[in-house]
């Protein structure tokens, strides 16, 4: 699958809301997802290997009292390497409604995502 197939087919997953089940077809198992420096050793920060990614996912969507609204851009490809931007309307339990708006920038390899990387301003 190339990169641009992988990408199309994490978008149309993402958009459905399907995002435990494109990380176990897409996902390398030992992809790392990293974030924002600032974000990096909190609860929802950098990870390595799939069970981990599958795990943080699950505390996000813990975290999550509603969602209202899920808008993913098209893909942007360049080599082994694509970006989307994606946006979230949600209800967090802890804090309220809120607008979330990230670049989410990944690598393919042999088929499989082995990296993401998203971009975001922290608490705000």
């Amino acid at each position: 699958m190339s990169t641009e197939a992988v990408a199309k087919r994490l978008v149309a997953m993402c958009r459905h809301g399907q995002f435990e089940e494109a990380q176990h077809e897409l996902y390398a198992k030992d992809a790392v997802s990293i974030e924002p420096e600032s974000m990096a050793n909190g609860p929802l920060g950098n990870v390595k290997g799939l069970d981990a990614i599958l795990e943080k996912g699950k505390r996000f969507k813990d975290s999550v009292k509603e969602m209202h609204g899920l808008e993913v851009s098209e893909p942007l490809v360049a080599g082994n390497w694509f970006s989307v931007v994606m946006t979230m309307d949600v209800t967090m339990k802890d804090y309220g409604r809120v607008t979330m708006t990230e670049i989410c920038v990944y690598h393919v390899k042999d088929d499989k995502i082995t990296s993401e990387q998203f971009f975001y301003d922290a608490g705000g």
